[in-house]
């Protein structure tokens, strides 16, 4: 009989409750669905919670001397600025990112980052996402096409403060021959990139040689990384005495991007491949429908050697 009322009781408790509040780890349970049934958690199955990024943004607010209260109005008034309600976070959202793991959504991260003054790159490391990896990331992605590459500098700088560079190298060192660089490297360090920021180059911007385009193969090869000068984009007509002193262009029509050498013939503009290539000229009426972005003033390429490019018929 004792044990009957324990069972009753238990159930009373658990319908006030109701699902969304019963908590995990009595009996080996996971939480409750909206079904109501507990699902038992299997042996080895990963904890995909975050829960230590809430708890330090629950001691950021506590040491900002913030209640829930004060959260959700400043929330709000950021919501009402922005026009956009998704910026909102109501006191249970907040309760659930500080206790329960809850990841927030893009929207309610700002606002958390504006009302305690963090930054955001930061903020998103917590979470496993480190936006200082994206041009990484992007780099083990092959892309067939040739395009823009959308990561500035300023952003990157913003999202990434450092950069690890070889402070001491072997003084045996010769800078006049072919080296392995990396064995006379004998440590390693931290510079911030506030002290290089003086001596960047400005208007640049990169492109990226798609995998398929062979226009310009072998000077450019497919997945070569660019560097285009903004301020070239006047089409010269010589001043050159060979071929790897002939300006390249980074070209952008409407479909898509390409690189060749440019010649300017009244109302057209032709692009030329380099002859290896066995490509065929592609000629553009001038200016409607091509654009001269820059000229290429830098490239970063692999030198394994890419697979046959096509012959022309």
């Amino acid at each position: 009989m004792h044990l009957f009322r324990i069972q009753n009781r238990i159930e009373i408790v658990a319908r006030l409750l109701g699902p969304e509040r019963r908590r995990p780890g009595l009996g080996g349970f996971a939480q409750a669905p909206a079904s109501g049934f507990p699902v038992r958690r299997k042996a080895g199955d990963p904890d995909h919670t975050m829960v230590e990024p809430g708890h330090k943004l629950k001691q950021i607010r506590e040491r900002l001397g913030l209640r829930y209260r004060d959260v959700e109005e400043f929330s709000q008034q950021i919501a009402d600025r922005r026009r956009n309600s998704e910026f909102l976070i109501p006191i249970s959202r907040l309760s659930d990112i500080e206790n329960r793991g809850v990841v927030p959504g893009i929207f309610k991260l700002y606002s958390l980052c504006a009302i305690y003054r963090l930054d955001m790159g930061e903020v998103l490391k917590w979470y496993g996402v480190d936006p200082a990896e994206l041009p990484a990331d992007s780099a083990a992605v092959s892309a067939d096409n040739t395009h823009l590459v959308g990561f500035s500098r300023s952003s990157l700088r913003s999202w990434s403060s450092e950069a690890m560079i070889p402070l001491m190298l072997d003084p045996g060192l010769d800078l006049g021959k072919t080296t392995f660089l990396s064995r006379f490297i004998q440590s390693w360090g931290v510079l911030p990139l506030m002290i290089l920021s003086g001596h960047e180059p400005k208007n640049y911007r990169y492109g990226y040689l798609g995998t398929d385009d062979w226009f310009m193969y072998p000077i450019l090869r497919p997945g070569s990384l660019v560097l285009i000068d903004e301020n070239r984009r006047k089409v010269v007509s010589g001043g050159w005495t060979n071929e790897m002193d002939r300006p390249i262009y980074f070209l952008e029509h409407r479909n898509g991007w390409m690189c060749a050498w440019c010649s300017l013939a009244e109302n057209q503009l032709i692009a030329m491949p380099h002859p290896a290539s066995s490509m065929a000229p592609v000629v553009f009426s001038w200016p409607h429908e091509v654009e001269v972005l820059g000229q290429v003033v830098g490239v970063a390429n692999r030198l394994t050697a890419p697979a046959k490019p096509r012959v022309r018929s």
